[in-house]
């Protein structure tokens, strides 16, 4: 079976990227950041997303001298300028505390006076190959993109992030009240991962 690493620590992505490679009747792999403790925590420094996840993608291949998969994605509120977009793991100061950076957008927008509550989520993948492989001078990239608006209430179990806070356009449940398969199909993430599917399967 072949291998690829996707660069996050993000269980929940993994399993994303798992039901879609699965759905998509491929035959592989997916490992983690977890499967790899000692690799180097990797310094987000690009200004946007497609940057960022090409920095991650790139690092996580030169030392694991595997594919690597990565994604930089995150939510763009309008009446916050667009934050808190690249930063949106980091929000409120602590990688992944997404409970922490939920309360502090709607912290935000509470302070605001009639804030519109449109937003979007915006995904970038990259998919980079090692030394030696018969694609290793490839970079690709794919985007996607969810519109919809964000609610003052937190609703949902399911997704994670933001996911409890952000109904998409159309749509009259968040995306943490969404089934996976429905969120899989119309997410940002899902959409950019969609449009992979095509390499990743000349990968294989």
């Amino acid at each position: 079976m072949k291998k690829i690493v996707l660069a996050t620590h993000n269980l929940g992505k993994v399993v994303e990227l798992e039901r879609l490679l699965n759905g998509a009747d491929l035959d592989v792999q997916v490992m983690g950041l977890r499967d790899f403790p000692d690799l180097p925590d990797v310094d987000e420094t690009g200004s946007s997303f497609v940057e960022n996840a090409l920095i991650k993608a790139r690092a996580v291949r030169d030392v694991t001298q595997l594919p690597a998969l990565a994604d930089d994605s995150g939510l763009c509120i309008d009446a916050l300028n667009g934050n808190p977009g690249i930063f949106s793991a980091r929000w409120a100061g602590v990688h992944g505390d997404d409970k922490a950076n939920v309360q502090k957008v709607l912290r935000e927008l509470s302070e605001l006076t009639n804030p519109t509550m449109t937003a979007h989520f915006r995904c970038a993948v990259a998919l980079v190959f090692p030394t030696g492989h018969r694609r290793s001078d490839e970079e690709i990239v794919h985007e996607g993109e969810m519109l919809g608006h964000i609610v003052t209430t937190p609703r949902g179990e399911n997704g994670f992030g933001y996911d409890p806070i952000f109904q998409p356009l159309g749509i009259d449940k968040t995306t943490a009240e969404l089934q996976a398969d429905i969120k899989d199909r119309i997410s940002h993430r899902g959409k950019a991962f969609q449009a992979m599917v095509p390499e990743l399967r000349e990968f294989i």
